[in-house]
This record gives C-alpha cells, sequence and structure tokens, in this order.
C-alpha cells in the first residue's frame, strides 16, 4: 500500500498551496488558527522550497512540532536564471504541478508516518480533488479572492455563450444575478478568453467544473458583502464558508513591524487627508504611469505615502522623492496605515486583499487594476458598492489621478464613498470578531475536517 493509501486518519492533514503572490501566507495563517483549535492534529504543508522559507519566515519561526514544511519542486528547467517574469515561472510551476504534489504527499506521509485523512488547497487546483477521491479522503478548497470572480469561473461556459450570441464585451452581464452594473469587458481574461493553451486559465476553467465536488469551499470574503452573489454560491456549493477577511481573522495575530515609521508620520496629519498609494507586493506600473501620478501628485500637494516595490530612486522623479509632502517606503504595515484616521484615499491595484483591507479601514478606493480579478474588484467597488471610482481611461494620466483624487477626497461624491464604505467597515470587524460569522464558519470548517 502507497504511503498515501494507508488507513487514513483525521490526525494528519495535507495542505498544498500555491507559492506565488499572497497565496501560501493566509493558507498558513488558516493553518496555524485550525491547530490552535484542533492542537491533536498535525500538518504537511506543501510548497516550493522558496515560497516555504519566504513564508514560515513571515510568520517569525522556520516551524512548529505540528506543522511541518514539505519542500516540491518548482517546475524551473536547469540553469533557469530566477528573477525572471513572475508570469514566466507560474507558467512553468503548473507544469506537471499535480504529479510534483502527489509526490509530496508520499513523502509526508512517509515523514510522519501516518496516512493523509484530509488535502486542504487553493481552490484553482482542481487536481486535488482527484487526489481525494482516489484517497478516499475531504477536499478542502480556498479561493482567495472574492464571490464576483468565483461566480464567474463558475459560470464560465455560460458567460461564453453569451459573448459568442451578443459579440460585444461592452455589455452588461444583466442575464447573472447581481451583475446588471458589470460589463463582459470588466470580467478576469481568463473567463473572457476561449483559449486554454496556457497552464492557469486551464487550471481556473477546470476549477469551475470541479469545485461543485469539493467537500467544503472557504472564501477570504465575509458574508454581510455582496448578499445575493453569497446567497447562490451557497446554493451551488457544498460547506461555503466566509471566513474572511482573513487579515484580521488570522493575520493580525502577527503583529505587523513599522520599520519606516509610517503610522508616527500618519499621526502628524488630520482626518482624511492623506492619500495611501501601493500596488500589492508584487505589481510596479509601466514607467510612464508613474511619472503621471507623480505629476499629479506634485501638482495636488495632497499628502501622500507611497509602499513603494522596487528601487524608488531609479524609477520615481527626484522631485517627487524629496517633496516635503509625502513619505515613500519599500513597505508599509498596509492595514493599520488603511485604519489610520488620516487617510482619506487609497490608490490600488484592486487585488481582492487590498480591497477588504480597505473596507476595513473604511478608505474609498481609487481603483488602477491590471490583470486577473482585479477588473472586477474595482468595478464592484465603483458600480455596485459606490466605495471607490476608477481612473478615466483605465490608465494613470496626470489628468485622470488629479480628477478621482477630487472626487474622493473633495467632493458630495467622495462624502458619499466614505459614508458607504463606512457601514461595510463594522459588518467586516464583526464578522472577525470571536463570536462573529467568519468565526463561527472557521469553526465549522474545523469540525468538518475533524469529524470527516
Amino acid at each position: 500500500m502507497s504511503a498515501s493509501h494507508r488507513p487514513a486518519t483525521t490526525n494528519h492533514i495535507a495542505v498544498l498551496a500555491f507559492p506565488f503572490g499572497t497565496h501560501a501566507l493566509p493558507l498558513l495563517g488558516i493553518v496555524r488558527k485550525f491547530s490552535e483549535a484542533a492542537p491533536h492534529v498535525r500538518f504537511s504543508f506543501l510548497s516550493t522550497a522558496k515560497s516555504n522559507a519566504s513564508t514560515f519566515s513571515d510568520w517569525g519561526s522556520n516551524e512548529d512540532d505540528r506543522i511541518k514544511r514539505i519542500d516540491i519542486g518548482d517546475g524551473l528547467p536547469e540553469g533557469y536564471v530566477l528573477g525572471g517574469k513572475q508570469g514566466d515561472m507560474m507558467e512553468l510551476f503548473l507544469e506537471g504541478v499535480a504529479e510534483r504534489f502527489k509526490n509530496g504527499v508520499e513523502a509526508a506521509a512517509r515523514e510522519m508516518g501516518e496516512g493523509i485523512g484530509c488535502l486542504i488547497s487553493d481552490a484553482f487546483y482542481w487536481f486535488v480533488g482527484e487526489m481525494a477521491e482516489e484517497m478516499k479522503v475531504p477536499w478542502v478548497a480556498l479561493w482567495t479572492s472574492g464571490p464576483r470572480p468565483l461566480l464567474a469561473h463558475l459560470d464560465t461556459d455560460v458567460i461564453r455563450e453569451h459573448i459568442k450570441s451578443s459579440g460585444s464585451r461592452e455589455k452588461p452581464l444583466d442575464f447573472l444575478p447581481g451583475f446588471s452594473e458589470i460589463r463582459v469587458a470588466d470580467l478576469p481574461e481568463e473567463v473572457i478568453t476561449a483559449s486554454l493553451d496556457s497552464p492557469f486559465p486551464k487550471f481556473l476553467y477546470k476549477m469551475g467544473h470541479h469545485l461543485p465536488r469539493a467537500t467544503s469551499v472557504l472564501i477570504n470574503c465575509f458574508e454581510e458583502i455582496d448578499k445575493d452573489v453569497q446567497s447562490l454560491l451557497n446554493s451551488r456549493l457544498p460547506n461555503y464558508l466566509n471566513i474572511g477577511p482573513l487579515s484580521m481573522l488570522v493575520l493580525m495575530q502577527q503583529p505587523p513591524s513599522d520599520d519606516h515609521g509610517c503610522l508616527p508620520w500618519l499621526d502628524n496629519h488630520p482626518p482624511n487627508s492623506v492619500v495611501y498609494i501601493s500596488f500589492g507586493g508584487f505589481l510596479c506600473p509601466p514607467p510612464h504611469e508613474l511619472a503621471e501620478l507623480a505629476d499629479a501628485l506634485l501638482e495636488s500637494g495632497i499628502p501622500f505615502l507611497w509602499s513603494f516595490r522596487g528601487n524608488a530612486e531609479e524609477s520615481l522623479p527626484k522631485g517627487l522623492r524629496q517633496t516635503c509632502s509625502g513619505k515613500i517606503v519599500p513597505w508599509a504595515p498596509q492595514v493599520q496605515v488603511l485604519m489610520h484616521s488620516s487617510v482619506g484615499a487609497f490608490v490600488t491595484h484592486g487585488g481582492w486583499n487590498s480591497v477588504l483591507e480597505s473596507v476595513g479601514g473604511g478608505v474609498p478606493m481609487i481603483g488602477r487594476p491590471y490583470f486577473g480579478d482585479q477588473r472586477l474588484n474595482v468595478k464592484t467597488a465603483e458600480n455596485v458598492w459606490g466605495i471607490g471610482v476608477g481612473l478615466e481611461g483605465g490608465v494613470m494620466t496626470k489628468s485622470g489621478v488629479l480628477k478621482a483624487l477630487g472626487q474622493v477626497l473633495g467632493s458630495e461624491e467622495g462624502k458619499l464613498m466614505r459614508e458607504k464604505v463606512g457601514i461595510l467597515q463594522p459588518l467586516a470587524h464583526k464578522a472577525a470578531e470571536s463570536t462573529g460569522a467568519s468565526s463561527r464558519n472557521f469553526s465549522r470548517f474545523v469540525e468538518i475536517v475533524t469529524k470527516s
């Protein structure tokens, strides 16, 4: 009998993480919280060596007795130069990833001396569902984005038929409940395109067909947001559980550092006066857009805090770096920054974590999306929830940024945005409290796994 087919036990869970973006760290946070609730359970955490080293280091320790790191191959050919485009490395990683994870699960069972009782993975690892069926164990899938992108992936075939018949990407998706304010063009490209030539679109497409077979589907969200879409997903997915915002429920257990003095700097500014700028941990806008944004900030004179990933001296004009009205740092404690009373607007790429953290801080957004679910997130914030605005023309220009800043910080429309996000803010915090809905759902998740 192979190692992964030893008699199943709920005392050993294998966790299969995606090593790119902000996927592995929240998953480890979930594992740690699970471990606190069920101390008898042991975990094997599977990802690439590079990702595991970074993820465990970010938690302040390399390992504990109940969580064991298992490194799997990254799929990169021999001699591959690291530092290339992340998209290329993702594609190479996904080629043959199912076999590498299967071998990793076998190794985990051998090293722990105990068979696997459950598989937990990123939701788009559709092949984990097949592994779980073969092993006769539960599969729990975590969707790290929001409910709307998830519904779009589940309904990809329906959407593509609609595109084929209508022939337009500008028409609203009024055939989907709650999507009448969303256009086809606002959807993730992987939903719109019919091509499955590269691994990532193929994975997301197959996820839409496999996810209803999971034992449970977890989502980084809270129940009160997007109620119609949430209700629809609840009716279509088994044990669909909102366990977010994870930044409050899980990650805030680790107090962040503020090595660059962001919070004391914000203390010196009046309420709703500062623009916070961040495009996530792995994205840097193109040089011409950075220049346009810099020109807009200089002309406006609005105080800004910019969490800039990259070389600021090479990428940003000297005048902006030396202005006394702004502060540029390589990293900022974003959750705490957005909760600071002085922050009045958030210029963002529209990644789901950033959207939730903006809601948690009660700060309206100015969105410049680039890929994936970002367009849909920004359009939802603008057209459905009324808590943000997209940039004119979809790119950063000096005039467009100035217009957006004026809308959010200096108009009645911006005041209304703050009121609307102020309604969602306490709902997000309440969900993550010890007696809140997301905390109860987390307990339900632990119960499903340990009693399966």
